[in-house]
């Protein structure tokens, strides 16, 4: 497989490309999914999304064109459904996507109920990929909030990571959180150094003790912290074109994502709102080759960083 890879990407052959088994580590259910499996669904289509100033304008631009689309409990399965055609159509081996806390309530509050349909779904539509379901909450809520429920979630022994994203600066104060998740043997990740500071990434990963970051690459602006994170084996999972178009670098060419590399740090690289960008792992990995930032054997590395994940469960 690694010499069709590098084959695919010198030949530029994005279909070949497809075709080589890859992970997504850092991807989103409600957002993960196909844009022209939900087209043909609803017979709407979605347009393609600008590049946003930041988070809320993009969440603004989704409220607008894709939330419509895809209303209550069957907008909801359909976006499931969509999240793995979408791995399955491109080659993903290895599949973390999360579920955020609260989205038990299309389904009359019932996780048990939640949990079965994504499990019939994955059954049905892409049962040879290796899913790990993956749990996230937003910083917002009371850290008490999120205990008392993160408890009934583990109560069903389903989710195997655990996520947390909203206002960075917030992320580290959520030790007890985390604890709990850690002596359940979950990976634990958190979405920090996205907009955040080096030092919040190395706090992060320090208070929370954290298995792998959630884009992170903020961690470029600090020797330091990208050598204490490759001496610590702490795995970045970076999204480019979401770092494109929400404007935190500005083209794929200099994305820090190469610095964190020559650092030594552990990069894989990722799809995160498949929906929103419109940009799969394998065309991911074709932007960077084309931007002139990798060469095939190095990208070819990154890929394998994914399926050898050392904290699959």
């Amino acid at each position: 497989m690694k010499q069709q890879f590098i084959t695919a990407l010198e030949e530029h052959n994005l279909e070949r490309v497809r075709q080589v088994p890859k992970g997504d580590l850092h991807n989103h259910i409600t957002r993960g999914g196909n844009k022209r499996y939900i087209t043909a669904w609803c017979g709407t289509e979605i347009p393609e999304c600008p590049t946003f100033a930041d988070l809320g304008e993009m969440n603004r631009w989704n409220a607008r064109h894709i939330k419509p689309l895809l209303p209550g409990r069957t907008g909801y399965e359909k976006r499931i459904e969509a999240a793995f055609v979408q791995a399955k159509s491109d080659g993903v081996q290895l599949l973390h996507m999360s579920v955020t806390m609260g989205e038990e309530e299309w389904f009359g509050g019932s996780i048990a109920a939640l949990i079965q349909t994504i499990q019939a779904v994955h059954r049905r539509i892409a049962p040879e990929i290796h899913f790990v379901p993956e749990l996230a909450f937003l910083t917002h809520t009371p850290i008490q909030v999120t205990c008392d429920k993160l408890e009934l979630y583990l109560e069903h022994n389903y989710f195997k990571s655990l996520d947390i994203f909203g206002d960075e600066s917030a992320v580290p104060a959520f030790k007890k959180v985390f604890r709990m998740a850690k002596a359940k043997g979950l990976i634990l990740k958190a979405h920090v150094g996205e907009f955040g500071t080096s030092g919040l990434v190395k706090q992060a990963v320090e208070e929370l003790e954290l298995d792998q970051v959630q884009h992170g690459i903020a961690a470029a602006n600090s020797p330091a912290v990208m050598n204490w994170l490759a001496d610590h084996r702490i795995q970045l999972n970076v999204c480019p074109t979401s770092n494109v178009l929400l404007s935190r670098v500005a083209n794929y060419s200099s994305h820090p994502i190469r610095k964190l590399y020559d650092y030594g740090v552990k990069v894989t690289v990722n799809s995160d709102d498949m929906i929103i960008f419109d940009q799969s792992v394998s065309e991911e990995f074709v932007n960077l080759y084309r931007g002139g930032l990798f060469n095939a054997v190095e990208l070819n590395t990154i890929r394998e960083n994914a399926l050898t994940d050392t904290n699959r469960k």
